[in-house]
């Protein structure tokens, strides 16, 4: 008997979200998310900022996201979307693969006597920061499907979240700004966000999902130090 309700129960939730998602509609209930601030490795837990913020979202709400994660990859990968240096969950490739990218850039210098440079950088609560409005506007301007786009905007429009602390719990408050991890789809709306960072032809850019690296060699130091200084305007102007 309670196999049949179970089975029962699934079937009903399946029409749900099938409905849901043929009116491009991403249920209010699914959109409130629990955060759980994680402390990072080795970091002094009395300060706020080595709290990583980890969203606990339902299990519906991972279903779906799934689903748009595949549709999404499906327009990415057809259209070309994605940026070439951008190795963040991207099929087949790994970390190791772009570590592999760096090593042989400054294989090659040591080898034409040239000096290599790089620059890593580390976007401060990077998911934090992402402003929704202009997310979706990159989705437009990526031509994302209408279906997908505005079920896309459902999802990321009026979410909630609330704080719990051991036992305790805080009221639910809108959250304007910021894309929730611990969901499916969060790291592929983030590259998103930032696929149109700017690049130059005399340096080497290097993306895994938020962690950035950008070298540049010439065999003389100062012309490999202004080439990177030069690519760092460009992200300080973008």
């Amino acid at each position: 008997m309670q196999q049949l309700i179970s089975k029962f129960q699934l079937n009903t939730v399946k029409i749900q979200m099938d409905i849901d998602i043929a009116a491009s509609y991403f249920p209010k209930a699914w959109k409130t998310a629990v955060v759980v601030p994680i402390l990072k490795s080795g970091k002094d837990p009395t300060q706020l900022e080595n709290y990583r913020p980890i969203s606990l979202l339902s299990t519906l709400s991972k279903l779906t996201e799934k689903f748009i994660l595949d549709k999404l990859n499906v327009h990415l990968v057809e259209n070309k979307i994605l940026f070439p240096e951008q190795f963040g969950f991207r099929k087949s490739l790994t970390t190791t693969h772009q570590l592999l990218r760096v090593v042989a850039y400054i294989k090659s210098g040591f080898e034409k006597g040239e000096c290599t440079g790089a620059v890593f950088l580390d976007v401060q609560k990077a998911f934090d920061r992402v402003w929704i409005q202009r997310l979706i506007h990159k989705l437009i301007r990526y031509k994302t499907p209408p279906h997908l786009l505005q079920l896309l905007k459902s999802y990321l429009e009026e979410r909630k979240f609330s704080v719990k602390i051991g036992n305790s719990i805080s009221e639910a408050k809108i959250m304007r700004v910021g894309i929730p991890q611990g969901g499916k789809i969060f790291l592929i709306l983030y590259s998103l966000y930032i696929n149109d960072i700017p690049k130059t032809h005399k340096t080497l850019l290097c993306m895994y999902v938020d962690d950035t690296a950008i070298l540049a060699k010439s065999k003389n130091h100062k012309c490999t130090a202004a080439a990177l200084n030069q690519h760092l305007a460009k992200l300080d102007d973008w």
